[in-house]
């Protein structure tokens, strides 16, 4: 099934509505995405929550038409929960590089169609940026960060919580690493000396902006687990 979601207007609180009816209590998760990748790794960040963990239904699409990475996390959620009747955990997260005045941003998954091709265009861009800069006096600035917006919407495809976390980093010339996915090999954790694709998993999900976004969202979830 496809489902083309147009952008809605959802409440944004950061808590449900004690005036609303209470919904279901949180026991099984869809996760609103069709990235293997960050299905996996939100496996791992929930799995001390005794969820029943779901990925979004094979064919379902939802245009992501927001001009943030919170609009596009609402808009997922939104209409993965009301597709499936269950509660919905969407993100969006992308790279913002500094030179590149913030881009790909909103657009890190649709710059090119692969892994390889989107380092390699954004790599070629800030080379491009940085002769720029050379040329007008400014030193090269290579400089970057993660960002991911988490919103959790109810069965009814009302939005109850929303949260977002940042990683600033580096862009290094060439790919490092062998794990992770998207750009994980050419973003450099200063503080850690190693790209996201060097990093074991424990590390990454602590230090992630996917793994920072999840420690503000986590102590929210437990009011909703009807524990």
């Amino acid at each position: 099934m496809n489902t083309r979601a147009e952008e809605p207007s959802p409440a944004r609180s950061s808590g449900p509505d004690p005036a609303s009816p209470a919904p279901a209590a949180l026991k099984t998760l869809v996760i609103a995405s069709g990235n293997a990748g960050k299905i996996r790794e939100f496996a791992g960040l929930l799995a001390d929550l005794n969820l029943e963990i779901r990925p979004q239904p094979e064919g379902l699409e939802v245009e992501e038409t927001g001009e943030s990475f919170a609009d596009n996390a609402r808009l997922k959620a939104i209409a993965v929960a009301q597709a499936t009747g269950q509660w919905a955990l969407a993100d969006d997260s992308g790279l913002s590089v500094t030179a590149l005045g913030g881009a790909p941003g909103v657009h890190s998954a649709r710059y090119a169609a692969s892994d390889p091709a989107r380092i390699a265009r954004l790599l070629d861009a800030l080379e491009v940026a940085n002769q720029e800069r050379r040329r007008s006096g400014q030193a090269p600035d290579r400089s970057a960060r993660f960002s991911a917006a988490l919103a959790l919407a109810n069965p009814a495809g009302e939005v109850v919580l929303e949260v977002e976390g940042h990683c600033p980093g580096t862009i290094l010339e060439a790919p490092r690493g062998n794990g992770g996915f998207g750009y994980d090999p050419v973003f450099l954790v200063p503080e850690t000396g190693q790209t996201f694709a060097e990093m074991d998993k424990a590390l990454k999900g602590r230090i992630g902006h996917r793994g920072r976004a999840f420690a503000q969202l986590a102590p929210k979830l437990a009011p909703l687990l009807g524990a």
